[in-house]
């Protein structure tokens, strides 16, 4: 989900060092959430500075791809959120009280996953209790991948608080061994029966 490409900020404060860094963070979205939620990715890339792509497919889900600085991530995380929170508002009836929840779903190698939730879970309750957002990490891998889904929600202060601590446990847990990504799609099980039916309907002599 998160890596770093080089190591200029070596020996600086923590945020120094963070700043320095090139992220890559993948999130599962919706595909009309994706055309609706915040517009092209040309436009969150002119806008945040990060290089944001989507993946392709028919599918209802995609995947969508942000890389850049921290500082640039972030941006883009954050005009996400907000556009989300503008859309959920305008498909109410406006009557709502308060700011209506968002919800992100972030993509992140299994073997990360140890790290994120901590020692009897105690790294994802104190992210919870300082941020206020809703944290939970899938129990269960990503079809035909080896990653996890990761579920953040609240409003959208609380969740680019939430990524960014997320982000920098991830930073300083790498993957350990290779990461087969996820991609949305048919999956195993559905193309097993697939097969078994063509073969359980081959013509006749």
């Amino acid at each position: 989900m998160a890596s770093p490409d080089g190591a200029s900020g070596m020996g600086g404060s923590p945020e120094e060092t963070e700043l320095s860094i090139t992220l890559t963070l993948r999130m599962l979205m919706h595909g009309k959430v994706m055309g609706g939620g915040f517009g092209t990715a040309q436009r969150g890339q002119q806008c945040s500075g990060a290089r944001i792509t989507i993946s392709e497919g028919c599918c209802p889900e995609r995947i969508t791809t942000i890389t850049g600085s921290t500082d640039a991530v972030f941006r883009a995380v954050s005009m996400i959120a907000f556009k989300l929170e503008e859309d959920l508002g305008a498909g109410s009836d406006g009557a709502a009280a308060g700011r209506a929840p968002v919800t992100l779903r972030l993509v992140i190698p299994a073997s990360q996953c140890g790290s994120l939730i901590g020692k009897a879970g105690a790294k994802i309750r104190e992210i919870r209790e300082s941020t206020g957002a809703q944290v939970q990490v899938a129990s269960d891998l990503l079809p035909n991948s080896t990653e996890r889904a990761v579920t953040v929600s609240g409003v959208p202060d609380t969740i680019i608080h939430c990524v960014r601590q997320i982000c920098a446990v991830i930073l300083e847990s790498p993957p350990k061994g290779a990461t087969i990504p996820y991609h949305p799609g048919l999956s195993l099980g559905t193309i097993l029966l697939s097969a078994n039916q063509v073969r359980g309907h081959s013509p006749t002599r």
